[in-house]
């Protein structure tokens, strides 16, 4: 028997740093965002040798080790020595299972498309899947938050873990105490067909730590550095915003929101910016972008372009000329799959 899975990434729509805390345990936070047809995937091969053996063939990561539940959470590939110590303790009696993990992406890390928690997502639904366990999508969510963000110790947010569970277009509430409101939203099919044939993509190439900007942009929250707070609550403001422009299909106001939320997102860090993105975001809008952000946490990675379908053709010629490459994607309707093969 052999187990797959897979998940999808997201692109973060608006919002993105509101699911953060200490922001959502104060003021609560909202994120809209969409999963796009670019995935995680997990291979698990049980084995009788009593080891475990994981492999990240996308960036040529390997491990092994006895199978144990005592197995020690550190790098290399520290997510996956997360995913199966919790796994084991919590579900298995802390019974070893030997057998061998190959992880693949199909985006990079650093990307800004949620990689690394859609990676966990679709270790725990693999693991879901081959154990039979009784875990359903908030509780698959909260599993991979806590796997990643306690667990492994990475910093970060919450809104990537239930995007790539629950997948399609949502829009999300995070508030204290870790309670977490997914509102799928019913988009329109002409609407969505017009969003997909507006965005533009573009990876600039240069990948990031996102859990270190975001802990610049805490510490400022937490010291009140400049204006971060205010910035917060104005991108918090923008999802709702954005969410109504979505449902009316009023793509005037999803423009406007969208640079308005990414003037207020160069407010929360230094580091969320740079020449190598500035400059790319001018080409585009030099080209006819409506309006443009990044991806993520920011610093680099992916960024996202809101065009006028007649002039899609001109931004992708001219972000073509910049350092990176260009590149398209459709909305998934579905979140993480798991399947066995016999």
């Amino acid at each position: 028997m052999i187990v797959r899975s897979r998940a999808p990434l997201r692109l973060g729509l608006a919002g993105g740093g509101t699911d953060v805390s200490p922001y959502c345990d104060r003021y609560g936070g909202a994120v809209l965002n969409v999963t796009i047809d670019m995935y995680a995937y997990t291979i698990i091969e049980p084995t009788d040798d009593g080891k475990v053996t994981f492999t990240a063939s996308d960036i040529d990561g390997t491990f092994e080790a006895p199978a144990s539940d005592a197995l020690e959470i550190g790098y290399p590939l520290i997510l996956h020595r997360a995913v199966y110590r919790r796994i084991i303790r919590q579900f298995h009696d802390s019974k070893p299972l030997s057998c061998r993990i190959t992880t693949f992406c199909d985006a990079p890390p650093g990307s800004g498309l949620g990689t690394s928690s859609t990676m966990v997502v679709s270790l725990v639904k693999a693991f879901v899947e081959w154990l039979n366990l009784p875990l359903g999508e908030y509780e698959i969510a909260h599993l991979a938050y806590e796997i990643e963000r306690i667990d492994a110790g990475l910093g970060g947010g919450r809104q990537d873990q239930y995007a790539a569970t629950f997948g399609g277009v949502n829009f999300m509430e995070f508030l204290a105490d870790d309670r977490v409101i997914v509102n799928p939203l019913r988009i329109k099919n002409w609407i969505l067909s017009e969003m997909e044939t507006s965005l533009v993509l573009f990876n600039s190439g240069v990948s990031r730590s996102s859990a270190a900007i975001i802990q610049e942009q805490t510490d400022n929250l937490t010291a009140n550095i400049g204006t971060t707070l205010e910035a917060m609550h104005d991108i918090k403001a923008d999802a709702y915003g954005m969410k109504e422009g979505l449902l009316r299909g009023d793509f005037d106001k999803l423009a406007g929101f969208m640079r308005k939320s990414w003037d207020a997102k160069k407010r929360l860090a230094k580091s969320i910016s740079n020449d190598h993105i500035d400059q790319v975001h001018a080409a585009a809008m030099a080209a006819g972008a409506r309006a443009g952000k990044v991806s993520g946490a920011g610093g680099g990675g992916f960024m996202t372009f809101l065009v006028d379908p007649s002039r899609r053709v001109d931004v992708i010629r001219a972000l073509g000329r910049e350092e990176g490459h260009v590149m398209t994607c459709h909305f998934t309707r579905h979140g993480t799959e798991g399947w066995k093969i016999f």
